[in-house]
C-alpha cells in the first residue's frame, strides 16, 4: 500500500492561529477514543459553560460523524502530541477557520474536497458552529485575531 498523501507533514501546529490549532487538536483528541473525547467535552464545558460547551461538542461530534460517513477518503491525522501538521489536518484547520470567519463560500469549497458534495453544506453549518465556539474559547484565553495583510 502506498503512502497516504493526506498524512504528509506540511508544517507545524504552532504555525496555526488559535482557531485552526484548536480544530486540529480537538480532531486528534476526538479520534483518539472515549477518554480523549471526555477531555474534549470537559475543555468546552470549562471554557464555555455546561450548556454552551455541550452545544459546541454536539456540533463537533456531528461534524466528525458526517466526515466519517460521507468522506471521499479517510481523513489522515497525526498523533495528539505530534508537532507536525499533516496535509489533511491543514485542510481541516483551514475549513474550520473559514467557517468561523463567516467565509461560507471558501468553507464550502474546501468541504467539497472532504466529503460528498451533497453533504458539504451541512458540514459547513456544523463547522461554523464549532469554529465560533473555538473562537470564543480563544478570546477568553486572551488570543487576538490580528491578521497580517502581507505574507512575504
Amino acid at each position: 500500500m502506498g503512502r497516504h498523501r493526506g498524512g504528509a507533514p506540511v508544517g507545524f501546529v504552532t504555525e496555526l492561529g488559535p482557531v485552526e490549532a484548536g480544530a486540529v487538536l480537538y480532531l486528534r483528541l476526538w479520534c483518539d477514543g472515549p477518554e480523549s473525547q471526555d477531555q474534549v467535552q470537559n475543555d468546552f464545558a470549562t471554557a464555555l459553560g455546561p450548556h454552551q460547551g455541550r452545544l459546541a461538542v454536539k456540533s463537533f461530534e456531528q461534524l466528525c460523524a458526517l466526515c466519517t460517513r460521507h468522506a471521499r477518503r479517510p481523513l489522515m491525522r497525526h498523533h495528539v502530541s505530534c508537532k507536525c501538521l499533516g496535509a489533511d489536518e491543514s485542510c481541516f484547520a483551514n475549513f474550520i477557520g473559514y467557517a468561523s470567519e463567516g467565509e461560507r463560500e471558501d468553507a464550502l469549497m474546501i468541504a467539497t474536497t472532504m466529503v460528498n458534495p451533497n453533504m458539504a453544506p451541512a458540514l459547513v453549518g456544523l463547522a461554523q458552529e464549532f469554529g465560533l465556539a473555538l473562537r470564543c474559547m480563544a478570546v477568553k484565553a486572551g488570543n487576538s485575531f490580528d491578521t497580517p495583510t502581507i505574507l512575504h
